[in-house]
């Protein structure tokens, strides 16, 4: 590396190339006085003072003022990496932390023209699913995210699954893929939606050929994913025939997110298992506790065959507790009696 190059790296701390130069001539004489620094830099006395303080701080120099004349020595080369690597270490949090601000509003609207790129993006976002994911995809391009599902299963994410272009009599490996799959002969656009904050929407010719001018959309914006999440459950999930559903978890289980418990709920009460619920959160109408406990006497829902909500993203549980009888809806909820933002399910003993 040359003067110039060396000199460039300088200036990217924050450095000014007067500055720097004044530097690598204190480097070249070693510990000196600033007459001898000045002379040799063609730099005022005063000027070398000044910048010596700069370099001080900046842990390149130490100043010797303890003497007369006072003295300035280049810190060896080994102790200023390392006093920079500290600082730019330093930083490292605040940069990624506005990173990752600028990251989300760049992904808030995305248009994909390529089907690899779809697929890509499907992958990635399955990836980073943390506990509910619903999406329709053609069984033809199940296996190129097949492995990534499968990775969210096994971490607890509630995977609610449409596959197209099949019948319901196709024999099909499904086990360990989703939490809940329905198979539909009929065509339809891929939707994907990730935690209902992140998801993706395509026309269904773009993931089943690469020789279309179609698009897709990427989105990030948190009052968009439930709406695609209602389309989901209302418009496409009734359409398809139920072709696999997954045992129930063991239990006792806390859930974060309320369409899991009530999905949880419904598979045990297939098999005529009595289950109470504590429920944390808040009551929606009214003042009152923020913890309720009682014995589930309903579930209103549309996860399962037969349903019995009363609109798409119904998810309800009704709970008998020494106080009365409630119901008790997710994050959001508007006709329940309590607003759950956490339950734990567990057999009544």
């Amino acid at each position: 590396m040359d003067d110039r190059e060396l000199a460039d790296h300088l200036e990217q701390f924050g450095l000014s190339e007067k500055v720097v130069d004044t530097y690598l001539t204190l480097l070249e004489l070693g510990e000196a006085k600033a007459s001898q620094i000045a002379d040799a830099a063609g730099v005022s006395k005063r000027y070398v003072y000044s910048v010596s303080k700069e370099l001080e701080e900046r842990g390149f120099v130490e100043v010797n003022d303890h003497v007369v004349p006072t003295t300035i020595r280049p810190r060896p080369p080994a102790e200023v990496i390392e006093s920079l690597s500290e600082n730019v270490a330093s930083m490292r949090p605040a940069l990624e932390a506005r990173y990752t601000a600028t990251a989300r509003d760049e992904e808030r609207f995305e248009v994909i023209k390529s089907r690899v790129t779809v697929i890509k993006r499907i992958a990635e976002l399955v990836g980073r699913a943390e506990s509910e994911i619903t999406l329709s995809l053609p069984y033809d391009v199940i296996d190129e995210v097949e492995d990534e599902l499968r990775a969210a299963r096994e971490r607890g994410v509630l995977i609610s699954l449409v596959i197209s272009g099949v019948e319901p009599h196709d024999e099909l490996s499904l086990d360990g893929l989703a939490s809940l799959v329905r198979v539909w002969h009929e065509p339809m656009p891929t939707m994907l939606t990730v935690d209902s904050r992140i998801g993706l929407v395509a026309p269904g010719e773009m993931v089943a050929r690469s020789n279309t001018d179609s698009q897709a959309i990427v989105f990030a914006q948190p009052h968009l994913g439930p709406v695609i999440v209602g389309s989901f459950f209302g418009n496409y999930w009734p359409m398809a025939a139920e072709a696999y559903i997954s045992e129930p978890d063991p239990l006792p289980t806390t859930y974060y997110n309320f369409r899991h418990a009530v999905l949880q709920a419904a598979l045990c009460a297939r098999e005529d298992l009595d289950l109470e619920v504590t429920a944390h959160g808040r009551m929606v109408h009214t003042d009152g506790p923020t913890e309720l406990h009682g014995r589930i006497v309903d579930i209103r829902q549309g996860l399962l065959e037969p349903a019995n909500n009363s609109f798409p993203v119904e998810n309800t549980l009704v709970i008998e507790t020494d106080d009365g009888t409630y119901s008790i809806g997710g994050l959001g909820a508007f006709v329940e009696d309590f607003e759950a933002e956490y339950v734990e399910l567990k057999r009544v003993s």
